[in-house]
């Protein structure tokens, strides 16, 4: 599993990346890497070692800093995601009430649990 600030830089290498109207490809040629390297990167699934990162930022013309920028924000709203209160919003917006129904239905065929209802 990826670290959420490794998730969050490989964001923000994608973001400028795009910005700046480079491929993968480019950058990657920049750093005598595969433009596979750089989707693992983007991706978060492989770490940028500090020395890369500073590469980057070069390449990129950003400080290194650019990677770092609202991961204060972006660990916050990490730890604060609720899969349930998700489902419960999804749920929420679903306007068919027999459409609802079915979705519950499965809910609690799958959790083993009934849901009491009103009505």
């Amino acid at each position: 599993m990826s670290h959420p600030v490794d998730v969050h830089v490989g964001r923000k290498l994608k973001q400028i990346r795009t910005m700046r109207r480079l491929s993968q490809t480019d950058v990657a040629r920049e750093l005598d890497l595969s433009f596979q390297q750089i989707q693992k990167y983007e991706i978060g699934s492989n770490r940028i070692a500090a020395s890369r990162l500073y590469e980057l930022s070069r390449i990129l013309d950003v400080p290194t800093s650019y990677f770092f920028e609202g991961l204060d924000t972006s660990m916050e709203k990490s730890e604060r995601r609720d899969p349930g209160l998700e489902i419960v919003t999804a749920l929420a917006a679903i306007r068919d009430d027999t459409i609802k129904t079915r979705i519950v239905t499965f809910i609690e065929d799958v959790s083993g649990v009934t849901v009491a209802r009103q009505g």
